[in-house]
């Protein structure tokens, strides 16, 4: 699955030099946490998070009074907090490449570009969205959590023994195991009662780590 397919579109934005406490209203009243930054032209200045904008004040303060202070806040823009190094990525890169690339670099969101265009973000929020889709975490059925061998056919054991008890899988995600030699398989199930997964399971795994029953 590519990026193209998961992010948020149309683009919200904002300009340089937008005043930072109008920067915020907008933010909350869209219910988003950065805006990519845009000029005049269209072109990507920069990227602006909330935190940017509610840790903005002007320098110096000590000895103003609050009214002061106020007064220079609602002068600064956006431009002045912004972050200028941004990075992005394309449609066409893999959900698994962005979200590799956030968890990198401790960022909540990326601007994706289509040429030197600004045609949607992918954030924390698809990929989470898509982490519930994957586990199945809207639909009600039976939760199994295994552990098997690293080695190869161990996945088509699990589905050929769900398969022939006449079980439905319904989600299947794997995951690092606790060593080298082992992964962790979790997957959602229904037509099948608890105890006749736990039979047909029980051959191909080395432990059945957590089985219950989900009702959504």
């Amino acid at each position: 699955m590519l990026v193209g397919e998961r992010m948020t579109r149309p683009v919200l934005s904002v300009s340089p030099d937008m005043p930072i406490q109008d920067a915020l209203a907008q933010m909350r009243k869209e219910n988003v946490s950065r805006y990519p930054v845009i000029n005049k032209k269209g072109k990507l200045v920069g990227i602006v998070s909330e935190d940017d904008l509610l840790h903005a004040s002007p320098s110096d303060v000590t000895s103003l009074s609050v009214w002061e202070i106020n007064y220079l806040v609602s002068k600064i823009t956006v431009e002045r907090v912004m972050s200028t190094e941004v990075i992005t990525v394309t449609e066409e890169t893999p959900l698994e490449e962005a979200a590799r690339i956030m968890a990198d670099h401790r960022v909540g969101g990326l601007p994706v570009m289509r040429g030197k265009s600004v045609v949607g973000m992918i954030t924390q929020t698809d990929l989470f969205r898509l982490f519930l889709e994957m586990l199945g975490a809207r639909e009600s059925g039976l939760r199994v959590t295994v552990l098997v061998k690293e080695a190869p056919g161990m996945l088509q054991c699990l589905t050929k023994a769900i398969d022939q008890v006449g079980g439905n899988i319904i989600a299947l995600g794997t995951f690092a195991g606790e060593s080298t030699e082992d992964r962790e398989v979790t997957l959602k199930v229904n037509q099948i009662d608890a105890q006749g997964l736990r039979k047909a399971l029980e051959p191909c795994v080395l432990e059945i780590k957590d089985l219950r029953e989900i009702h959504i």
